[in-house]
């Protein structure tokens, strides 16, 4: 006869492995970051089962545009450098830029945290990181979700997810359909790798030996490696609203050859020449490491180029001034022609 044998011992969620005191200590902790986002529109933020957001006024014909993506293996440095400020600006930086190029404005940002176990001081670096992506894009941090997954992630590791949502009047939505031969394309200086590329980064890091502590041109190598994403938003939209901008493209995963055909209509070829802009040290000292041909840099990494903005030759001169004075790198990268029999649609000369 089989016999079950009575534990009165009482086992709680936290013995296994989810301690839920220290999601709420998290929550008050970036509270106050969070408020600082906050927008007019926003009805109800933080803490409830969901976040309510009323459209903006001055949309007559307002069309939703949204974007999600996270921050790939650039965590895995996060963990080995032990910097977590930073890769929250990334997270918001990769979703607002996708949007903004279809001309659309962030409204609200959501994030998703999940972990092993919670540490409130390192996810509140995090998250303290991605209201700070939000302010800088003028977009609203409405909420998110902290999961705890005890087994799930290694110890102090940990995995980033978010996603934005922003608005347009259909009228004015940028799909490059207007681009024609003759257009000048612009490129917007990156603040490094952003957010792409990581995995080969950080094989190069591992077969050069470098220290992260050295000296870099003048910065050490951990803080150039791990500079955040530049968020392009509040020049872009400023630009928006005063000339006619055809297309742009968000120079993320595919580097610049993979992005900017992104945004061309059939036909054309976007022609990129190289030396129009400096390749930052970063980018030299990545290829030397692996002697990395030229091809696969320009359709791996940005290069040097963030974002990439197609307008009229008339309106070059004007837009370069404008993007320049809001604190942006500008430089005339290239130019929109025919396409040549069996020719790529971009191509770096």
């Amino acid at each position: 006869m089989t016999t079950h044998s009575t534990n009165t011992t009482s086992i709680s969620y936290r013995d296994a492995g989810v301690d839920i005191e220290a999601g709420d200590a998290l929550i008050e902790e970036i509270k106050p970051f969070a408020k600082r986002t906050m927008r007019p529109e926003v009805l109800a933020g933080i803490g409830g089962f969901g976040s309510l957001f009323e459209m903006p006024k001055k949309y007559k014909n307002p069309v939703l545009v949204s974007g999600t993506d996270g921050v790939g293996t650039k965590l895995k440095l996060a963990f080995e450098l032990n910097i977590h400020d930073t890769v929250g600006i990334d997270l918001v930086a990769m979703s607002v830029n996708d949007i903004l190029v279809q001309g659309a404005e962030p409204l609200f940002f959501l994030d998703y945290f999940a972990c092993g176990k919670l540490e409130v001081g390192t996810a509140a670096q995090v998250i303290k990181g991605i209201a700070a992506g939000c302010e800088q894009s003028g977009c609203a941090l409405v909420g998110g979700e902290t999961a705890e997954m005890p087994g799930m992630y290694p110890a102090g590791e940990y995995d980033l997810a978010g996603f934005a949502v922003g608005c347009v009047d259909k009228e004015n939505i940028i799909n490059g359909s207007t681009i024609a031969a003759g257009d000048v394309v612009l490129g917007l200086a990156s603040s490094g790798a952003h957010s792409n590329g990581y995995s080969l980064i950080r094989k190069l890091i591992a077969k050069s030996g470098i220290d992260f502590a050295s000296d870099f041109h003048g910065r050490p190598f951990k803080d150039v490696v791990m500079a955040p994403t530049r968020i392009y938003v509040k020049p872009l939209l400023q630009l928006l609203a005063t000339l006619p901008v055809k297309g742009m493209a968000h120079i993320t995963g595919g580097g610049i050859t993979e992005n900017i055909p992104r945004v061309l209509p059939a036909g054309l070829t976007a022609e990129i020449k190289k030396g129009s802009w400096p390749m930052p040290p970063l980018f030299t000292w990545l290829q030397a490491q692996g002697n990395v041909a030229d091809l696969e840099m320009y359709k791996t990494f940005n290069c040097g180029i963030g974002m990439a903005v197609i307008v009229a030759e008339e309106h070059a001169a004007a837009a370069i001034d404008l993007l320049t004075e809001a604190g942006e790198s500008v430089f005339h990268i290239g130019q929109v022609r025919a396409q040549k029999a069996g020719e790529a649609p971009t191509v770096v000369l």
